[in-house]
């Protein structure tokens, strides 16, 4: 998606009044010839590239164009689908170096359109979102038969409870799909 369909997306939203709510929903951790690195020796421009493009780039111009059109005069939310392994802070394991970054971007670049929301919004929340491990082609190849894993409807089910219950303190965090607030 370009900024040229992203300004035709506003313009059709716009049509249908202010949102309440805009989830991004974008994540990729591997396909055809990339994969998640063991070792920063695995590491390539090109996944780096693909993954940012993916992860962080799209969310922002989602970001830029859709997040003005929230409600002004209610409350709001703008809310992207990071991952814990987004986390400096709750990495202990190393490896996945291009998915790790590129979740950390987003969740930096959600930390500083929250600090521009609260300015024009006052009443809107912006956050980023973990949605746990997902049964789904992104965590297929990873999943071994002791990992606990949520359905997509489960999943969606809790980040939108954990949504409900924000209130205008936790915009700019990082938020679990149990309600666990997640260190950057």
């Amino acid at each position: 998606m370009d900024e040229t369909e992203l300004e035709g997306l506003a313009r059709s939203i716009t049509e249908l009044g202010e949102p309440g709510l805009i989830l991004v929903a974008t994540g990729m951790l591997h396909e055809d010839g990339l994969r998640p690195e063991k070792s920063i020796r695995a590491l390539t421009r090109a996944s780096l590239m693909r993954l940012f493009e993916v992860n962080a780039v799209l969310p922002a111009l989602v970001a830029k164009h859709l997040s003005p059109l929230l409600q002004r005069n209610q409350p709001a939310i703008f809310a992207a689908v990071s991952a814990r392994v987004g986390s400096i802070g709750d990495n202990a394991l190393g490896g996945w170096h291009a998915y790790r970054a590129s979740k950390t971007a987003l969740n930096m670049l959600i930390r500083g359109v929250a600090i521009e929301l609260r300015r024009e919004r006052p009443r809107a929340i912006c956050v980023a979102l973990h949605p746990g491990t997902v049964v789904s082609p992104l965590s297929a190849p990873f999943l071994g038969s002791n990992h606990a894993a949520l359905s997509p409807d489960e999943s969606a089910r809790r980040m939108l409870l954990v949504l409900d219950d924000l209130d205008l303190a936790d915009t700019g965090g990082f938020f679990a799909y149990d309600g666990t607030r997640l260190p950057w």
